[in-house]
């Protein structure tokens, strides 16, 4: 994609935005009139100085003056109409770029969370901001200066012709050179830019990242170190701009040159032979008509090279393949309870080695399954392979008997709750967060949904009950506060199956209750799978499931679990005294138990 040619990115941008081509054709025909109206005034010119003011007959004022009155209106009626062209082409292109915008995020709302995670969050912002902005930059003015340079050049050849071939061969001639030697800087300025699209994505992911880390950067005292990191990302990102520009500054410099040595030609060559005097100034303004796109084009090629390097940027979101894509002719979940079936489920994360080996589990509709194990052992992988957030690498998933990845997205989200450990919460009223569930929730049934989980206490405290601000990413509330609004949303959606990663590790005593009431009222009645940090969530379960190091090892209810003495009961031994392990290799537990596959 990156070595694409500038005019093949910017004619895929026209594809990928149809509506900057709608009335692009009466755009291009009213530059040229614009164009070819003002071929009229040295052509008005010539004919004055030739016909009139140098013969010997006494000068005719009137008609000097009609055609000076037609050489005005011919530059007014062209500046006008090339204006109308500049306004059309603007707003044809502010829609289209904004369309452009949308689709840009929609892809990114469509990609997998692993591409999301994977890539930095000022890159992916800088997709649908920066690198689109370029593009803008470019269609608002540069976008008219190639409609009207081209026509205004030919146009202005052809006028030369007219008067004089040996002049206008000569003009021809060093265009040719010039274009030569501007593909040549063109390459360049390809690459500097595509540099320069990546710096700045860098500088916006650095500061991003900054920005969302300070309270851990003043935690740790390390606000010289992270300022130092951010300075040389804006250092860099200077860098490369300063050495573009100073580069493009050097390429309008040489356009300036470039008109200067084709004037002094021109006189050259008209005094050589013996053109007259109305013909040669004639000439000297085609030449500066031609001149002046020249050195416009010149500018629009920086522009260009920017927003084409932006573009490819954006095309190769667009491009890029969802990785879990939405079933064409899906299926809908059929309605009542639903189960759910791992078959020889296996997953890895890119081409890294497999953190989840065989899964076998039916977790039958209507059950209440806790999910335990070490940190690391593949828990919320598997919670998230039952949502389809996650595809397997190998095996098959099925909801209510039909495969997960021929269940249509809406179905899928409508029927399918999932809510991980980490509340998340957009900025804005607790009712908007809670309107995410349902959007056509009314404060009733927001409220009777907090008063059914036991909540309602909870919200009287808040200043503006439904109406409090939760802040940017909720943090005007605690973690277990953020994690209740996140029960409530997940309750007024009404799902059949919820997925729930237990976030009660982090909150104080009294609130831990409120979210264990809540998550006890939420599931039951649901199928409801819940990864367990606390085993008291497990031993209210149905059934218990127990993986390590990626394996599914044991299976069963808690007091047969307890009973049988294997890995489910060290975990369980040690959470009672407080000293289960936060993750890596569990090195209390028996040789025998460890990493051992369920046996089925």
């Amino acid at each position: 994609m990156r070595d694409e040619r500038t005019l093949r990115v910017l004619r895929k941008a026209l594809k990928e935005a149809p509506i900057l081509r709608r009335g692009l054709g009466l755009t291009v025909l009213m530059a040229a009139a614009g164009t070819a109206i003002q071929i009229i005034v040295p052509i008005a010119m010539q004919q004055i100085i030739d016909n009139e003011l140098l013969t010997p007959a006494q000068i005719d004022i009137t008609s000097v003056g009609t055609k000076l009155a037609v050489a005005a209106v011919a530059l007014v009626l062209g500046t006008w109409v090339g204006r109308a062209a500049l306004i059309r082409l603007v707003k044809a292109s502010s829609t289209g770029l904004s369309d452009l915008r949308q689709m840009t995020f929609a892809h990114l709302m469509r990609r997998s969370v692993l591409h999301v995670d994977a890539e930095r969050r000022g890159s992916l912002v800088s997709r649908v901001t920066t690198d689109i902005a370029t593009l803008q930059d470019f269609m608002d003015w540069g976008g008219v200066g190639l409609l009207t340079s081209g026509s205004q050049v030919f146009l202005a050849l052809g006028a030369m012709y007219v008067y004089e071939w040996r002049i206008a061969l000569l003009v021809t001639v060093g265009i040719i050179l010039y274009a030569v030697l501007m593909i040549w800087f063109q390459r360049i300025l390809q690459r500097s830019y595509d540099r320069v699209r990546r710096r700045v994505a860098n500088s916006l992911a650095v500061l991003s990242e900054a920005i969302s880390a300070i309270p851990v950067v003043r935690a740790y005292g390390v606000e010289r170190a992270t300022q130092n990191r951010v300075a040389q990302a804006l250092e860099d990102r200077f860098q490369s701009e300063y050495k573009t520009m100073r580069f493009g500054n050097i390429l309008f410099s040489s356009a300036e040159l470039f008109a200067g040595i084709l004037m002094a030609g021109v006189v050259a060559a008209g005094l050589a032979i013996g053109t007259t005097p109305g013909r040669l100034l004639a000439f000297l303004f085609l030449v500066n008509l031609l001149t002046e796109p020249v050195q416009m084009m010149v500018e629009v090629l920086e522009t260009a090279q920017s927003a084409a390097s932006g573009m490819r940027r954006i095309l190769g979101e667009i491009h890029a393949e969802v990785e879990i894509p939405d079933p064409v002719d899906g299926m809908t979940l059929p309605s009542g309870a639903l189960d759910v079936r791992f078959t020889d489920v296996a997953f890895r994360y890119g081409d890294g080695p497999e953190v989840l080996h065989e899964v076998n589990a039916w977790v039958e509709a209507g059950a209440r399954v806790a999910v335990v194990g070490e940190t690391g052992s593949g828990k919320t992988t598997f919670a998230k392979l039952a949502v389809r957030l996650l595809e397997p690498t190998v095996g098959s998933i099925e909801i209510g008997g039909i495969a997960l990845n021929r269940i249509t997205f809406a179905s899928l989200r409508h029927r399918v709750a999932f809510v991980p450990q980490e509340g998340f919460l957009f900025e804005g009223t607790v009712a908007e967060n809670i309107r995410y569930g349902k959007p056509d929730a009314t404060e009733r049934e927001i409220r009777t949904a907090f008063v059914e989980l036991g909540l309602d206490g909870w919200l009287d405290r808040l200043p503006d009950g439904l109406g409090s601000s939760v802040g940017e990413r909720g943090g005007d509330l605690s973690s277990g506060e953020r994690q209740l609004v996140a029960l409530v949303r997940a309750w007024i959606s009404v799902p059949d199956v919820l997925v729930l990663d237990e976030a009660t590790s982090a909150v104080d005593p009294a609130l831990d209750v409120q979210l264990r009431r809540a998550m006890e009222r939420l599931t039951q009645g649901r199928t409801a799978i819940t990864i367990a940090h606390r085993l008291a969530t497990a031993e209210a379960a149905d059934e218990v499931l127990v993986f390590d190091r990626g394996l599914l090892v044991e299976r069963g209810r808690h007091q047969d679990l307890l009973a049988a003495a294997g890995v489910y009961a060290s975990l369980h031994a040690d959470w009672a005294t407080g000293t289960m392990s936060a993750g890596g290799d569990p090195e209390h537990l028996p040789a025998s138990h460890r990493g051992r596959p369920l046996v089925r």
